[in-house]
């Protein structure tokens, strides 16, 4: 079964390929030179600062272990992570608005990089620590930067459809390409040179004071709200009335939790359902194979986004649905192929099948990173971005706390039943979200038609 990975990994590598290569003028957007610079600088600062982030994922889990800690307290430090990126999201997230979001990224970076360096204690308690300051550094991973780039994008007066390039640019290397490269370094460090699980965590905090350095030098600043009379508690007020008033951010909110929720709860399955029975699977190679799927749909997405038609709302209504499908297939085949009672060994047929829907997940997260970083554009106040940003985690970090705290009460069928009618609800809120949208843009339509004629009845009377 060994020559599957390659085969499935080869025909990724050769659809990436074409759909690249094939591009056309029509399914590119004609762009200046001005923002072809301003877009390169963000695009090298991203995959830096995704090197500095996917260095570290596949060894987290292993390191802990190496220092002697079990299953129940690895599980405790993840919760660690993902629960200060749920407390502390928000307060990062406003500040980033109201202090400035180049300070809040340079703050990421010695965030993480601090967060590397406790890697080097085998002390529990500096370990957490360790946890604690990476949930903080991941919430303004998610927040500030995209802030930075909407506002800074907005100020220099370039073109609102430019902005699809730089999303989708930004997924196609920092969540594909520099992820595949970053996993490849990671083993070339640990295995080929012997240099022990904690030499990637070093590597990261390199890469991170790189990216440090770029935005220190090239970036200026750029607020939500830098109103002085506006405390911390008036910021979230304000983001809480923006999602409670505004029913498509509320939508948006929804879908993305539903979704990334489904997200990591697929990280921490896909390696015992694809190795029921303690299979000899390529665990690295299948993670390069997952991202190459990425790939492939941040590819899709620029065509998608290059094109007015179909509109994003629209078309993420069908990548819902498959992402749904897809993470069904675990539960259809428990039902229709029998378990194999054999451990060890290579891949199972159920296995290879499972395998083949999960690229087709990650190629839906390809086409779902893009997407939401445009709808987020056109929907999110600018004022209070960041804010709302990491408003939209709680709930993610909630569930995925109580994913890891439960993962072993519950069937993987059940959990990843779950998730396919989680993927599934957020395709009916994505329908919903288009038709407020259309709602929303028609009344607007009609306001100005109306103002117009206004205008030109009575040209004394602005």
């Amino acid at each position: 079964m060994e020559i599957f990975y390659f085969v499935v990994f080869g025909g990724l590598a050769a659809i990436v390929a074409g759909l690249e290569l094939s591009k056309s003028n029509k399914d590119r957007i004609n762009t200046s030179s001005a923002f072809n610079s301003f877009k390169n600088n963000y695009l090298l600062v991203y995959s830096l600062m995704m090197a500095g982030d996917w260095l570290q994922g596949p060894y987290v889990y292993y390191l802990y272990s190496t220092y002697g800690f079990g299953k129940g307290e690895i599980g405790q430090l993840f919760i660690a992570g993902f629960g200060s990126s749920m407390l502390f999201g928000t307060i990062v997230g406003s500040l980033a608005d109201k202090q400035g979001r180049k300070r809040a990224s340079i703050t990421y970076c010695i965030t993480y990089i601090l967060s590397c360096i406790t890697k080097h204690s085998p002390q529990y308690k500096v370990l957490m620590v360790g946890r604690v300051l990476g949930g903080i550094a991941t919430s303004l991973l998610f927040s500030a930067f995209e802030s930075w780039l909407v506002a800074e994008h907005n100020k220099r007066g370039f073109e609102q459809q430019w902005l699809s390039v730089t999303f989708s640019k930004a997924i196609f290397l920092g969540n594909g390409l520099v992820a595949i490269i970053a996993g490849l370094f990671g083993n070339f460090l640990v295995d080929s040179l012997a240099l022990g699980p904690v030499a990637p965590f070093d590597a990261a905090a390199c890469f991170l004071a790189i990216g440090m350095a770029v935005i220190i030098s090239s970036w200026s600043e750029n607020y939500g709200d830098p109103s002085e009379n506006k405390d911390l508690l008036t910021q979230f007020k304000n983001a809480a009335s923006a999602i409670a008033s505004d029913e498509k951010i509320a939508l948006l909110g929804a879908i993305q939790s539903l979704f990334e929720g489904s997200m990591y709860t697929f990280v921490f399955l896909w390696t015992p359902a694809l190795s029921p029975n303690e299979e000899d699977i390529p665990h690295g190679f299948i993670f390069a194979t997952f991202m190459l799927a990425s790939m492939l749909g941040s590819s899709i997405a620029s065509r998608l986004l290059a094109h007015s038609s179909p509109k994003v709302e629209s078309y993420m209504q069908i990548v819902f649905v498959i992402s749904s499908a897809a993470l069904m297939l675990p539960v259809v085949t428990s039902f229709l192929v029998a378990p194999s009672g054999v451990k060890g060994g290579s891949i199972s047929f159920s296995g290879c099948i499972q395998l083949m829907g999960f690229c087709t997940f990650e190629a839906c997260v390809g086409i779902f990173w893009p997407s939401i970083m445009k709808m987020r554009s056109q929907y999110i106040p600018e004022e209070a971005r960041s804010t709302i940003m990491n408003f939209f985690r709680i709930p993610l970090n909630i569930f995925v706390c109580l994913v890891l705290y439960n993962v072993d009460a519950f069937p993987m069928t059940v959990m990843f039943g779950m998730c396919s009618v989680f993927l599934f609800v957020a395709s009916i809120l994505q329908r919903r979200l288009m038709n407020v949208a259309e709602i929303h843009r028609s009344r607007s339509q009609e306001w100005s038609a109306a103002k117009e004629m206004t205008s030109e009845a009575d040209p004394l009377n602005p």
